[in-house]
């Protein structure tokens, strides 16, 4: 039997693989039954009820990005305390996080609910999509609570040391959602709303067993409930550092909403279509960036605690060959895949899978560059440096694409939509290097 992995050992190739697998495997898994429910609504319920899934996914995403910033941020921090060798402090980090999410995911689901339609006309909601965006959405925010517990645990199972447990969850409620989707679509004929209580009965196995697990008497980590109180600095510190991923979130929905309104612009509830099946393609794909930055952040963030300079050189180097390998494999991939991933949501219809096709093609160019933008803010959140991760999210999801999604269609129209996304991660990638680079003799790396 093969000795599990610490946080504290020097990593080789085969030990980052073998660590962060898990997380990989994880994340892709959670694109594909998300993908799932795409799938079925398109499929068995028509183009319009997915067009309006994927308008109001972004106002979704922006709410569950809480959950994201108190689990990234949180960890990281609770990661760097036990480097120092501080257990009870990381302990009462790890617990006053808890509560924190439970009170703002409350807030943020009465919230959601409260502003849900104006905020989809806002969004671009015709008439026609408005029943099918209010019925999913209010489903879906019902089960906020368990969507950002699924979140806040999935980062505290990998800095428990255990991945294998992360992803043993993240694979039940896939299955859970794949298995609903069908029965509450396929045999139900519950229509959309059957694929949103589908993704919310989902969300609640995810957030409720790692609770149960860290409760049990079979949780021998270092990570255990304990007495805490509310900490403003290590609150503050901890909302500073999951910046970047509250930033992703909120950044790459406002930007959805752009691509949104330029493509029923030049192309009508086809080309809101057409970019939804992208993006639930490109998940599957970028899930293994996702995965490999999220489970290896945790190492980065022990040894930095433990000032071990060294070994976050080596973690870098390694993951810089690791992670840029994979994306040339991964960009021939998806250009060979783009048809028949595209015919699997919209063969029905030959003039809309055209048009996907070819987004997907021009959309699948950046992933030889993503891994960098990806790791780098995933990076500096595992050194605690909130504000830097911030600003290289900030930049990449929200003001590159924003001028990009602005100004290029002007030129090339539906084609400038899609290239807008090649153009802003080609800048991105100069906004990561500056940061890499400038923050090499601060950090130690």
């Amino acid at each position: 039997m093969k000795q599990q992995i610490q946080l504290s050992d020097h990593f080789t190739y085969s030990r980052l693989i073998r660590f962060t697998l898990p997380s990989i495997v994880m994340m892709i898994f959670t694109s594909i039954y998300v993908t799932v429910d795409g799938f079925f609504v398109s499929n068995f319920v028509g183009k319009t009820a997915f067009a309006s899934l994927n308008l109001i996914f972004p106002y979704l995403m922006i709410l569950g990005g809480v959950g994201a910033m108190l689990g990234v941020g949180g960890s990281a921090l609770v990661a760097k305390t036990l480097g120092e060798q501080d257990l009870p402090r990381a302990q009462r980090y790890f617990t006053m996080m808890m509560y924190l999410m439970l009170f703002t995911s409350i807030f943020a689901t009465v919230a959601g609910i409260v502003f849900l339609r104006p905020v989809a006309y806002l969004f671009g909601a015709t008439e026609a999509m408005i029943d099918d965006v209010m019925i999913y959405g209010t489903i879906c925010l019902i089960f906020n609570t368990a969507l950002q517990a699924q979140y806040t645990f999935q980062s505290y199972l990998v800095v428990a040391e255990q991945p294998k447990l992360a992803l043993t969850v993240v694979v039940l409620a896939g299955v859970t959602n794949m298995v609903l989707d069908f029965l509450f679509m396929a045999v139900l004929k519950l229509g959309i709303a059957g694929a949103a209580l589908a993704t919310g009965l989902s969300q609640l196995v995810a957030g409720v067993v790692p609770f149960v697990w860290f409760l049990s008497r079979k949780n021998t980590s270092a990570l255990r409930f304990t007495k805490t109180r509310f900490e403003v600095r290590p609150m503050l510190q901890a909302c500073i550092n999951g910046a970047s991923e509250m930033m992703s979130s909120v950044s790459g929905s406002i930007t959805g909403i752009l691509y949104n309104w330029q493509l029923m612009k030049y192309a009508g509830e086809d080309g809101v279509a057409a970019y939804g099946v992208v993006m639930y393609a490109a998940f599957i794909f970028l899930g293994v960036f996702n995965g490999y930055s999220q489970g290896s952040s945790p190492i980065m963030g022990y040894h930095y605690g433990a000032q071990n300079h060294s070994e976050m050189k080596n973690v870098l180097k390694r993951s810089m060959v690791l992670l840029s390998s994979a994306a040339v494999v991964l960009t021939a991939l998806a250009i060979e895949l783009a048809r028949p991933l595209s015919a699997i949501f919209v063969s029905y219809d030959v003039e809309l899978l055209d048009m996907t096709t070819r987004a997907f093609v021009i959309c699948a160019s950046p992933f030889l560059l993503m891994w960098l933008n990806t790791y780098t803010s995933s990076f500096f959140t595992a050194l605690n440096d909130g504000a830097v991760s911030a600003a290289i999210s900030f930049m990449r999801a929200l003001v590159l694409p924003t001028v990009c999604i602005v100004f290029m269609p002007m030129l090339w129209q539906l084609d400038g939509v899609w290239y807008s996304l090649v153009g802003s991660e080609i800048l991105s990638v100069v906004v990561s290097l500056y940061f890499l680079l400038g923050k090499r003799k601060k950090y130690g790396y």
